[in-house]
């Protein structure tokens, strides 16, 4: 089976969403906006990112979120100091032997989770 290759999100300001994902997770390959606003950023693993203009939920449910696998436990400290320095949302943090991971909101209240098992 082949890996999930992208992802669908309403989001309510595409520049806004788009610089999030650009600066926070190197969401910068080959932007591309679809006909009917979709626009679709890409990161250098290929995955894409749709965000679809429109009025999210509010709240998102509480159980979804997404999440990016690194296989070094040090990126997500280092991310986890940058976000906690730009006063970025974090709702959970682990530091554990064997499992470092953070997670943080996005500004449409998406929670997306990197980590390192």
């Amino acid at each position: 089976m082949p890996p999930v290759a992208h992802l669908n999100i309403t989001v309510a300001d595409l520049d806004r969403s788009q610089a999030f994902y650009e600066r926070w997770f190197g969401f910068d390959q080959r932007p591309e906006t679809y006909s009917d606003g979709t626009r679709f950023i890409r990161n250098a693993d290929g995955f894409d990112l749709a965000l679809h203009p429109g009025q999210p939920p509010s709240p998102p449910a509480p159980t979804v979120h997404f999440g990016f696998r690194t296989a070094d436990a040090d990126e997500v400290r280092a991310l986890l100091r940058e976000l906690r320095a730009a006063d970025a949302p974090i709702t959970e943090t682990h530091d554990e032997p064997g499992y470092v991971s953070l997670k943080c909101l996005d500004p449409d209240g998406y929670e997306i989770e990197i980590y390192c098992e």
